[in-house]
C-alpha cells in the first residue's frame, strides 16, 4: 500500500497500518495484535468500537447523516447540548456550541473572549498544546515542530512557567514570573484570558499545582480576566472525575472539550458561562459540520456510559494498577532510565531519564520500537519526547492492562 499521496510533513509514531480494534486491542493489516496504550491520543476513553456508541451511530445513520445546524436545527444537537451542559460540574448557567475538533473549540473560545472583553492578549503556559491551527499554534508552549517555518503567528500571546509537582516548578516561581510579565512585558488591563490545561497532555502529563490554580482564579476575578480550561485530553473521566478542573477547586469561565467526547467520532465543544457564549452577534459562531447528527448521537451514547460511578471505578482501578506496578519497578531498580511517574488518576506518564536527570529521549525512541515489536503501542510526550503517556481505554479489561504492563516491564529491562 503506497503512502506517496500522503504529506510527508505528517509525523508517524508507529509505521504500521491498522485494520480493526475492540476495546483496548487493535490489529494491523497483517493480522498482528497490539494492546493499545495510545487510544487515538486520548480519544478512546471508552475503547475501540464501544457497543453503545456503535449502535447509536448505526441508528442515527438511518435517520439523518448531516444537516448544518445554523441552517436548520436538528434534534441530536439540541439533545446533546442539554445533556452536555448538565454534565459540566459548575454552579453557573452553562451554554455552548459544538465544533469539529478541540483546536476549533480553542479558536472559537478566542473569538468569544475577544468579544466579551474587548481585549486581545492571551497568557498561555510552557509545555502547553492547544492545537495545530494558526491561532492555536501560538498558544502552544513549544516551538519544534509546531511553530517552525510558519512565520508570525496571531497574537499577542505570552507564556508563563507551568507549575507542577511533576516538573519541579513551584507555585511561588510561577507567580513570580507572572509578576514580572505584568511589570515588564504587558499591561494587565490588556489581557483577555489565561488558557491552561489542568493536566498537560503533550507536555508530559503534568498535573497543575492546586495552590496556583486557586491563586490564578482569584487574580482573574480581581482583574476581570477570563480563565479557559483546556480539558480536551484530560476530560471525560481520564483523571477519574468528569473533568480535571474539579480537583483544583476552581470553576473556569470557558471549557474546551474534544477527543473522548464522542467515542472516536470527530467532535469538540466550547462551553461555559452563558453570558460569554451569547455575546457575539448572530452568525458569529457556527460551522457547516459542527455538531453533525452522527457525531452527536455518538456523544450521547458516550454520556450514557460515563456515569460518575463508572468514571470513578474505571479511573481508580487503572490508577491503582499503574501506580503499584511503577512502585514495584522502582523498588526492583528495573531500569537505570526509569524516572518519575507523572499525572493523576488514569492520566499517567512515565519519564525516562539519564543518571544525571537529563531526558533519555533516545531510550524512549528505542522503547517505542521494542514495545511495538512485542505487541504494545505507546505514545511519547514531553518537551524532549522522553515521557511515555499511558492512554489505555478506561474500559480496558484488567487482564489486558496487566498484559500491557508486563510487556512494558520487559521492554524497560532491555533498554540499552
Amino acid at each position: 500500500m503506497s503512502r506517496e499521496t500522503i504529506s510527508q510533513s505528517i509525523s508517524i509514531v508507529h509505521p504500521i497500518s491498522l485494520s480493526h480494534g475492540k476495546n483496548a486491542e487493535v490489529w494491523d493489516t497483517t493480522g498482528k495484535r497490539y494492546i493499545d496504550f495510545v487510544g487515538g491520543i486520548g480519544v478512546l476513553n471508552l475503547g475501540h468500537c464501544h457497543p453503545g456508541v456503535v449502535a447509536a451511530i448505526r441508528e442515527q445513520a438511518t435517520k439523518l447523516t448531516h444537516y448544518a445546524f445554523n441552517a436548520a436545527p436538528h434534534a441530536p444537537y439540541i439533545e446533546l447540548m442539554d445533556r452536555l451542559t448538565a454534565f459540566i460540574p459548575v454552579g453557573y448557567p452553562v451554554s455552548g456550541m459544538l465544533t469539529n475538533s478541540g483546536a476549533e473549540a480553542a479558536e472559537n473560545a478566542l473569538k468569544i473572549v475577544r468579544g466579551a472583553t474587548g481585549r486581545t492578549a492571551v497568557i498561555a503556559f510552557d509545555g502547553a498544546f492547544h492545537g495545530r491551527t494558526l491561532a492555536t499554534l501560538n498558544l502552544n508552549g513549544k516551538v519544534a515542530p509546531y511553530k517552525q517555518k510558519i512565520g508570525v503567528l496571531p497574537g499577542p500571546v505570552y507564556h508563563l512557567p507551568y507549575p507542577s509537582a511533576d516538573n519541579g516548578v513551584t507555585c511561588s516561581e510561577a507567580l513570580k514570573a507572572m509578576d514580572r510579565l505584568f511589570s515588564v512585558e504587558i499591561d494587565v488591563d490588556d489581557v483577555a484570558c489565561f488558557i491552561i490545561e489542568p493536566v498537560q497532555g503533550e507536555g508530559g502529563f503534568l498535573a497543575l499545582d492546586i495552590e496556583f490554580a486557586q491563586a490564578l482564579r482569584r487574580f482573574c476575578d480581581e482583574k476581570n480576566i477570563l480563565l479557559i480550561a483546556d480539558e480536551i485530553q484530560s476530560g471525560f473521566g481520564r483523571t477519574g472525575q468528569r473533568f480535571a478542573f474539579s480537583r483544583l477547586g476552581i470553576e473556569p469561565d470557558l471549557i474546551l472539550l474534544g477527543k473522548s467526547i464522542a467515542g472516536g467520532v470527530p467532535l469538540g465543544a466550547v462551553v461555559g458561562r452563558k453570558a460569554l457564549l451569547d455575546n457575539l452577534p448572530k452568525g458569529g459562531l457556527g460551522g457547516t459540520y459542527s455538531g453533525n447528527p452522527i457525531a452527536c448521537a455518538a456523544a450521547l451514547a458516550t454520556l450514557d456510559a460515563m456515569t460518575d460511578e463508572h468514571l470513578s471505578t474505571w479511573g481508580s482501578q487503572q490508577e491503582e494498577t499503574i501506580v503499584s506496578r511503577y512502585a514495584a519497578w522502582r523498588e526492583q531498580r528495573l531500569s537505570p532510565y526509569l524516572g518519575r511517574l507523572t499525572g493523576v488518576g488514569a492520566m499517567r506518564g512515565i519519564e525516562l531519564a539519564n543518571a544525571d536527570g537529563t531526558p533519555a529521549s533516545r531510550q524512549l525512541t528505542q522503547l517505542l520500537s521494542l514495545a511495538r515489536d512485542a505487541g504494545l503501542l505507546l505514545m511519547p510526550s514531553g518537551k524532549s519526547r522522553h515521557i511515555i503517556r499511558l492512554l489505555a481505554p478506561l474500559t480496558i479489561e484488567p487482564a489486558v492492562l496487566e498484559e500491557g504492563l508486563d510487556i512494558l516491564e520487559d521492554c524497560l529491562k532491555q533498554l540499552a
